[in-house]
């Protein structure tokens, strides 16, 4: 049963998907998903604060107008005001503004982290399932020493490996990260093409193996890489965040992102615990989002769901 579908409308699904297509079905139960649909609300409403958060953004997130209410001394920093929801950080500028645009670094790290892994496991799980033998063999051994290591100690070596940090090399690291999981995905989808009917009726006709490879196979196994992909974009924004809040990502703090957000408050946390709540709860709910969305889409493109 889809998640957040009743049994009720899981008999109608049945009764209403004869003749039609996985897609059609799948959008049908997705509509009907509250699951989804807060999701999709989750992310939509990010998406787009990311993409208009420069103009957003009240006050330039870089400067620091509110340095004089700053008293080292005391600890002391710009408590919330007109014009300044929620005060200053500990540099004097504005945090609201800061946090705003530091939604657009993160999305701009999730989505490259994930997309540079999405391409980087299509060509070593297409090699994989198409070729087979030896290169199969030597692909997964290396996919399968990848996973055996924790994801955020992988990600953390490769990032440490750099010598001068920067959001670039953040991107990167969880990317390689990401690889081994798409690689082997995509492979076990080929592998389940090699025999279906429309791969063997045009292999008996004849049609070269690339064509059969990237006609036939190739898009038919795509659906859950895709899907897959969603979910990783939650990974990548807590493994970024992560990486950023130890150090190891762009040092200039005049670009705010909501790991490097997390990291500049670890001395002052028992103080003034704000400063890591906000951008630590945006975190949480970004990825509840990417987690919802993408665990319903698994669920309505799963065939056997519309048995």
């Amino acid at each position: 049963m889809a998640l957040g579908v009743s049994k009720k409308e899981k008999i109608d699904d049945l009764a209403d998907t004869a003749g039609v297509s996985l897609a059609a079905s799948a959008w049908k139960r997705l509509r009907r998903s509250p699951v989804f649909l807060i999701g999709a609300t989750i992310i939509g409403i990010f998406i787009v604060v990311s993409l208009l958060s420069p103009w957003l953004a009240p006050h330039d997130p870089s400067d620091k107008m509110l340095i004089e209410q700053v008293v080292k001394a005391r600890n002391e920093i710009p408590p919330a005001q007109p014009g300044h929801p929620l005060g200053g950080d500990l540099q004097g500028r504005d945090f609201f503004s800061r946090l705003l645009v530091g939604s657009q670094q993160t999305l701009i790290v999730g989505v490259g982290a994930t997309l540079i892994g999405l391409t980087g496991g299509l060509i070593l799980g297409t090699l994989a399932g198409a070729i087979g033998g030896w290169v199969d063999s030597v692909v997964m051994r290396l996919v399968d020493v990848m996973l055996s290591l924790p994801s955020l100690l992988l990600a953390f070596s490769i990032a440490a490996m750099f010598a001068r940090p920067s959001q670039f090399t953040v991107i990167l690291a969880v990317a390689i990260v990401q690889i081994p999981v798409f690689a082997r995905l995509l492979r076990g989808s080929m592998l389940a093409q090699r025999h279906s009917d429309h791969v063997l009726a045009a292999t008996a006709l004849g049609v070269k193996k690339g064509a059969i490879v990237f006609r036939h196979m190739l898009p038919n196994s795509l659906s859950p890489v895709i899907v897959q992909s969603t979910l990783v974009l939650a990974t990548a924004i807590i493994e970024a965040a992560a990486l950023s809040f130890l150090g190891l990502g762009n040092p200039d703090d005049r670009i705010p992102e909501w790991g490097q957000m997390l990291g500049d408050v670890q001395n002052v946390f028992d103080t003034h615990p704000h400063l890591a709540a906000w951008p630590a709860v945006c975190i949480i709910i970004v990825a509840l989002g990417f987690t919802l969305m993408g665990e319903t889409l698994r669920e309505a493109l799963d065939p056997k769901n519309r048995r």
